[in-house]
């Protein structure tokens, strides 16, 4: 396993398991087992997966000390205000069974993320935040949350594959010292990225996949991947990327790829963030 230095000095795996839409409490439970089982130290929740708890009882399982894992959980937009933070970091907690988060990010830029983004400064000054950052922070919403926050994010995940690269985003990050983190690294299917020509005709150079060029590039880019399987020979093979490198003609040939737009969500939408608003993870 590679490591990235965030900006506060903490090491985050820099692959780690997601186990975004695994809602079946057992399935995700042993998912995670699975994951860990297999080498990964970095687990990527949220509230609004609904599934904490099956994530916190696979921790309890596991067999493997609470610091040698990197816990990220987020706070949904519901709870986008600074009281509201203070309660949704407590009740991720008490979900996941640990007295502290490596990693708390902002789910989405909506509501009054200043505020709740106020009360993780203090609880990563307390101890019970390790790290604290954002997700879905486009470029301008990012340069706006750099210029005004005191505690800089760690890092900010968002869409990030060969079909939708985001370079300028990239180029942001970098100069505020954020660290960038995909979500949806394999495109979340989209493309027939796993059996994409170019990547397998690059992967066939290795004897790798085109998942596996595809996690590869993006981890050379300096990108945290957090790719999700619930089979664990296809985690084992996520796994498998630390003995190659790809060449300059290599990313070249995905940086062609890039389609500058995402096909899989469009945050711009009003239709989309009036449905992330209505979506409430409690009472």
């Amino acid at each position: 396993m590679e490591y990235t230095t965030l900006n506060n000095g903490m090491k985050m795996p820099m692959l780690g398991f997601g186990v975004f839409q695994v809602p079946d409490a057992a399935v995700c439970e042993q998912a995670v087992l699975d994951a860990i089982a297999s080498g990964y130290r970095l687990i990527d929740t949220a509230a609004a997966y609904m599934n904490e708890e099956a994530v916190g009882a696979a921790i309890a399982k596991c067999g493997v000390p609470r610091e040698d894992l990197f816990l990220t959980t987020k706070l949904w937009v519901q709870d986008a205000s600074y009281e509201g933070a203070k309660a949704a970091v407590e009740r991720s907690l008490k979900k996941l069974g640990t007295d502290y988060l490596d990693l708390y990010l902002i789910h989405q830029p909506m509501g009054d993320y200043y505020g709740a983004y106020r009360a993780m400064e203090e609880l990563l000054a307390e101890g019970k935040l390790k790290a604290i950052g954002v997700c879905n922070f486009y470029p301008h919403i990012l340069t706006d949350f750099c210029e005004t926050v005191d505690v800089k994010p760690a890092v900010n995940q968002v869409e990030l594959h060969p079909f939708f690269q985001q370079e300028n985003a990239l180029s942001v990050m970098k100069e505020y010292g954020v660290t960038p983190e995909a979500w949806g690294p394999f495109a979340e299917g989209n493309h027939g990225i796993f059996t994409h020509p170019v990547l397998s005709k690059i992967g066939e150079k290795y004897g790798k996949t085109a998942a596996q060029v595809a996690l590869r590039w993006n981890i050379q880019r300096g990108v945290v991947v957090i790719p999700k399987s619930i089979h664990k020979e296809r985690m084992e093979q996520n796994m498998n990327v630390w003995d190659f490198t790809l060449s300059a003609d290599d990313m070249a040939e995905i940086a062609a790829l890039d389609l500058g737009h995402s096909e899989i969500v469009d945050h711009s939408n009003p239709e989309f963030v009036k449905m992330l608003h209505g979506l409430k993870v409690h009472d």
